[in-house]
């Protein structure tokens, strides 16, 4: 398997290790065999362990708030930053029509409308950072 030469006290050793299971290995010292016991130490990690907190919610919180009858949220699709917002608060929208452009990956993306209506609110800003899913405008 491995071969290794010591000296100890000025006298050579030729070591042969044959086999090693466990912490037994099988060597051979100048072609005599041994069965011998290995005593590793345990290497504690340098890798940090996450300890999660316990999430405590107060009264109210995490729950799902529906948005009122008919109410579209545009999301957005990938992360990025806003750098254009072609609407306003009370612009009416059609199908197709580009609402805000982002830039995400280097490159601009245009987030258009898939159906019509009457922007409600506009949740972001030029120049925000969003990640994916995050709410940009909300038509009702």
């Amino acid at each position: 398997m491995k071969k290794f030469k010591f000296t100890i006290r000025g006298q050579e050793y030729d070591v042969e290790i044959k086999d090693f299971e466990g912490s037994n290995a099988k060597i051979e010292v100048n072609g005599t065999s041994y069965d011998v016991d290995v005593h590793v130490e345990e290497k504690a990690t340098k890798t940090p362990r996450l300890v999660r907190k316990p999430v405590v919610n107060k009264p109210g919180e995490g729950k799902i708030q529906k948005g009122g009858a008919g109410a579209i949220t545009i999301k957005a699709p990938l992360p990025g930053s806003i750098i254009k917002i072609n609407v306003a608060v009370g612009d009416t929208i059609n199908p197709g029509d580009t609402l805000l452009v982002m830039e995400a990956m280097k490159m601009e993306n245009n987030v258009m409308a898939e159906k019509g209506g009457t922007v409600k609110a506009i949740k972001v800003g030029v120049g925000d950072s969003v990640l994916q899913d995050d709410v940009l405008i909300e038509i009702s």
